[in-house]
């Protein structure tokens, strides 16, 4: 299988917040998967008003991965993977954004 017909997996974190389940993938799965990580780190404000300065312009993914702890990262990250037409899997979510996927942990 070559690099380009790997699915591809943009991972978000916060904090380390995701390190698990990325050691995970790449210990099982390196051969069908590649792997981006997108890490946030640092204290970040009760509210966040403009996610975008946080979260990269574009997402080339196949399926999005979403480990944040911030409430408003995720709702702004849901949004963007929604318009773009991303999967998103946010486990154990309470974000009700149409075509996320937020199943318990």
């Amino acid at each position: 299988m070559t690099e380009n017909e790997k699915q591809k997996i943009v991972v978000f974190q916060q904090n380390g917040s995701g390190e698990k389940k990325i050691r995970a993938i790449r210990e099982r799965e390196q051969e069908k998967i590649s792997l981006s990580v997108v890490s946030i780190d640092g204290a970040l404000p009760p509210v966040i008003d403009n996610a975008a300065q946080y979260l990269p312009e574009t997402i080339d993914a196949d399926m999005v991965l979403d480990f944040l702890k911030h409430p408003d990262l995720s709702h702004d990250l849901a949004l963007r993977c929604v318009e773009e037409k991303i999967p998103v899997v946010a486990s154990g979510k309470k974000m009700e954004v149409k075509g996320v996927h937020t199943p318990p942990t």
